[in-house]
């Protein structure tokens, strides 16, 4: 079995799972890598240090910049926004881009903003417009501008007790 591309879709990449689609006005550059079974919609850019797990969803209108984790199993909404440099200057490039991590089962909203280095926990939840400014804890659930925990998703109120409170 092999991967489905669109014909209006420019993908450089040979690492691409099985089963993996990948629809019109995407470009895929060649170093990156892409799981089995993904998603990966419309006007979607994915650059050369990227490495992306299993049954991952990326919704239309999505950049996945160098240095970008993306585990198994993750939701990426449309529009969301990932950086990879804490302070780009036009044409000054760091020697290695700051890499930041979505862990498995994750879910990121539309149009949220996900600065680098930032690791996003395991069946995480961020709200749609959200920014995330540090680290989401496992399966916590934030939302706002900068992105605060309101809850926990799938009954792991018990994480509760481990964040600190900072947030």
């Amino acid at each position: 079995m092999a991967f489905f591309k669109h014909d209006n879709a420019l993908v450089e990449s040979a690492t691409i799972g099985d089963g993996t689609r990948i629809w019109a006005f995407t470009h895929v550059l060649p170093g990156a890598t892409i799981g089995r079974d993904c998603n990966i919609c419309d006007h979607v850019f994915i650059e050369n240090d990227v490495v992306i797990g299993d049954r991952v969803t990326i919704k239309c209108g999505v950049q996945i910049w160098d240095g970008l984790r993306i585990d198994d199993d993750v939701f990426i909404g449309p529009n969301a926004t990932f950086t990879n440099d804490l302070f780009p200057r036009s044409k000054v490039y760091p020697e290695q881009f700051t890499q930041t991590f979505i862990a498995k089962g994750s879910s990121v909203g539309a149009n949220a903003t996900i600065l680098a280095g930032i690791r996003i926990g395991e069946g995480a939840m961020v709200g749609a417009g959200a920014v995330v400014t540090r680290e989401v804890p496992d399966y916590a659930i934030v939302v706002g501008n900068p992105a605060r925990v309101i809850g926990f998703a799938d009954g792991h109120a018990e994480k509760k007790k481990e964040v600190k409170n900072e947030y």
